[in-house]
């Protein structure tokens, strides 16, 4: 037979070490939700890439890319903001991701139309800047192409929300060299 007080000492045990379970917890699902999204993102990459590196009479274009990546990025919210970059520090909204298809070492800030340009898988020829993203010129001779994911996830558990201000960001990247 339990006394009042025994019980009342089990619930308040009960109370003080809840949290820190349940913190435990929801931390082991957030890191498991954070080993799928970027196993997924990694698959996701380069699958793109070899769709952006494949030879045919009709050269892949960045939509092409675009399409490869979102089919493998099972559950995971994609984007083209600027598909040939430049790759920005800026964060994409939260539990979603940026693609780009670029070269290997894009420069940081939007080139110039160039016929020596090779930073985009094909399609449009000399196709105009809007100013703000890189021009879509063709991959030639075999140029290296990197297909890279940037995306913010956001933890379920507020205190790890709070630890990592809200933005965590998990970046894929695969480079491969153009059969064309």
């Amino acid at each position: 037979m339990q006394v009042d007080g025994q019980r009342s000492q089990s619930i308040v045990e009960f109370a003080l070490i809840a949290p820190v379970l349940l913190l435990i917890l929801f931390g082991i699902v957030d890191f498991g939700r954070v080993i799928y999204i970027y196993a997924t993102l990694n698959q996701a990459v380069h699958e793109g890439a070899r769709t952006a590196i494949r030879a045919s009479p009709l050269l892949p274009t960045n939509n092409d890319v675009e399409t490869a990546v979102k089919h493998h990025a099972v559950d995971v919210s994609l984007a083209n903001p600027c598909p040939n970059g430049p790759i920005t520090a800026s964060v994409p909204p939260a539990n979603q991701g940026w693609i780009y298809i670029t070269e290997p070492d894009p420069p940081s800030t939007a080139e110039a139309l160039s016929p020596t340009l090779q930073d985009a898988p094909g399609g449009q020829m000399w196709a105009v800047s809007n100013g703000s993203c890189s021009a879509t010129n063709p991959a030639h001779d075999h140029a290296a192409l990197q297909v890279t994911i940037r995306y913010n996830f956001v933890p379920f558990t507020p205190l790890i929300q709070q630890v990592t201000a809200n933005n965590l960001i998990i970046s894929a990247a695969a480079t491969y060299q153009t059969e064309y």
